[in-house]
């Protein structure tokens, strides 16, 4: 479990990163990092 927060704490990083810069989020970052989260909340409601 403690590997999953650490991901997900990576990519949150990365896009605050780019926002922070003034660029845009990328889309398709934006569409994995929502892949992994789904996952994430997936394997949680399972057990």
């Amino acid at each position: 479990m403690r590997a999953l927060t650490d991901i997900f704490a990576e990519h949150q990083q990365s896009l605050e990163e780019q926002w922070q810069q003034g660029a845009e989020a990328d889309t398709e970052r934006l569409r994995i990092a929502l892949r992994h989260y789904r996952a994430f909340f997936n394997r949680l409601l399972a057990g």
